[in-house]
Formats: C-alpha cells, sequence, structure tokens
C-alpha cells in the first residue's frame, strides 16, 4: 500500500516503490525541463538543446516533459499531502533551522515523517509546477487565445521564467540538502529504507507513530 510504512529488523522503510518511481518521475522530467529551457532562454546555453538532440526535437518534447512532470508532482500530492501540512511544530522547527544546518538535531523540535523545510520546498515545487503548466500551454498553443486575452501570453511571459526560476532555487537546495547535507537521505529515495537510528535523529515523531509507540496522526 503506497505511504505504508514498517519496520523490519533494523531497517524502517521510508518510501515505497510507488513514491520512489513518482519521485524520480519527477526528478529526470525536471532535469529535462530544466535543461531544454535554460537552452531556449539564452543562446550561451543553447549547446545543451544540441546534446539533447536540437532545438526542434527540444521544442517539442519539452512541453511533453512538463505534462510528466505535472503528472509526479500531482501523483506525490496525492501520496503525500498528509504528511505535507504545516503544523505548529514545523513553525517551531524553522525558527531554529540553524541547529539543523549545524546538525545540532538535539536543539530541535522533534519531526514526523518530514521536517518543514522539506515540507515547504514540496509546496513550491507543487505550486510552481502548476504556475509553469498553466502560462506553459499559453505559450504551447498561443494561437488558440484570442485577441481579448492577448494579455494572458504576456502574462506568461513573465510568470513562466519567474516559476522556473523560483523551482530551479528549490531543486538546487533540494539537491545539496539530500546529498551532502544529510547523509542516507539520497540512498532512502533508491532503496527506500533507512536505518532505524537515522529516523530516530532525523524523524523522532515519524519512527514511534510507524513503531506503534505513539498514536497515528488525526
Amino acid at each position: 500500500m503506497a505511504g505504508e510504512q514498517t519496520l523490519a529488523g533494523h531497517r524502517v522503510l521510508r518510501y515505497t516503490l510507488t513514491e520512489r518511481m513518482v519521485h524520480w518521475a519527477a526528478g529526470f522530467s525536471y532535469i529535462y525541463l530544466l535543461m531544454t529551457g535554460l537552452a531556449f532562454w539564452t543562446p550561451w546555453m543553447f549547446w545543451m538543446a544540441v546534446v539533447l538532440g536540437g532545438g526542434s526535437v527540444s521544442r517539442m518534447l519539452h512541453p511533453w516533459a512538463g505534462l510528466i512532470y505535472t503528472w509526479s508532482v500531482w501523483r506525490m500530492y496525492v501520496l503525500w499531502n498528509q504528511d505535507m501540512r504545516i503544523t505548529e511544530g514545523d513553525r517551531k522547527w524553522m525558527q531554529v533551522v540553524g541547529a539543523y544546518a549545524r546538525h545540532e538535531h538535539d536543539k530541535l523540535p522533534p519531526v514526523d515523517r518530514f521536517n518543514a523545510g522539506q515540507k515547504y520546498l514540496f509546496w513550491l515545487m507543487f505550486w510552481g509546477g502548476f504556475a509553469l503548466l498553466l502560462s506553459g500551454v499559453v505559450l504551447w498553443f498561443p494561437e488558440y487565445i484570442p485577441g481579448s486575452l492577448g494579455f494572458l501570453r504576456s502574462l506568461a511571459i513573465i510568470v513562466h521564467p519567474v516559476a522556473a526560476l523560483l523551482t530551479i532555487g528549490g531543486f538546487i537546495i533540494h539537491v545539496y540538502m539530500g546529498t551532502a547535507v544529510v547523509r542516507g537521505g539520497f540512498s532512502s529515495v533508491i532503496r527506500g529504507e533507512v536505518s532505524e537510528n537515522w529516523a530516530r535523529v532525523h524523524h523522532p515523531l515519524w519512527l514511534a507513530r510507524i513503531s506503534g509507540n505513539a498514536p497515528a496522526k488525526k
């Protein structure tokens, strides 16, 4: 069952196969969008489009990759929306976020399945993704926009790059945190498991809940 977490010895199932597949679909589609989008943004980056098959191929596939990304973030919302709700504990966590960067976990409020930083990043990528979709559709089919709604094209020209820049920043932070800052975070989205000790340090409320030592969230 998607989202179900179990303890297996000293290993904890953090992400199901479905969750991992959806996560990687979002990641790979976003990387393609990032590379082709930058290629269209400036001639200095057009070599990316050349590497990916040429300008015409990239122009044709870019919007389709956008649909894959949008579907992926929507699926993540369906899987994780309960876990991504911002709580009072998250606000307290953000007030001492510096302790997280310094790995001073004893100074942080206990965290459930996702910490506040992960939640805010998720919502950035979620809403940013839909801003990219809506503005991208206008740019994809400009001939279908009637003259009376011509302002939509001008608005899309502004919204699309702004949303792209915001999500690029979020994507860089996500990759950096998952690979360089939080050891074990990257491997968890590959194998799906983390050590019980890792879960106890980074997500004690979640570990207590899935091990039956705390009531499930309402």
